[in-house]
């Protein structure tokens, strides 16, 4: 089993910049997947990028494409997203996922940190 905890989120005006952090614990940070989601008021959560295990492919909603960028660091055991050029679309609450890939099965979130973009 994994603990993912967020963190970085905050307040920030349209058009700057902001990164996200996700530690894991608990398990071979390595064997997972890894994603970001996001939830905004009232909409159902969905993707916003993904990152697979040895950080080789990485995939992106087109809502965030050429702004966000998704890495790791399996040493750290740290996920990051830096969100470039943010805008007030971008509010909401950023999930980490991990998604297992080596062994067996198992899927776990983190509690969430808040983004919210306005002037």
């Amino acid at each position: 089993q994994v603990q993912l905890v967020e963190s970085g989120g905050g307040l920030v005006q349209p058009g700057r910049s902001l990164r996200l952090s996700c530690l894991a614990s608990g398990s071979t940070f390595s064997n997972y997947a890894m994603s970001w989601y996001r939830q905004a008021p009232g909409k159902e959560r969905e993707l916003v990028a993904r990152i697979g295990n040895t950080a080789r492919t990485t995939d992106y909603a087109d809502s965030v494409k050429g702004r966000f960028t998704i890495t790791r660091d399996n040493f750290k055991n740290t996920l990051y997203l830096q969100m470039d050029s943010l805008k007030p679309e971008d509010t909401a609450v950023y999930y980490c996922n991990a998604f297992r890939v080596v062994g067996s099965s198992g899927e776990y979130w983190g509690q969430g940190t808040q983004v919210t973009v306005s002037s």
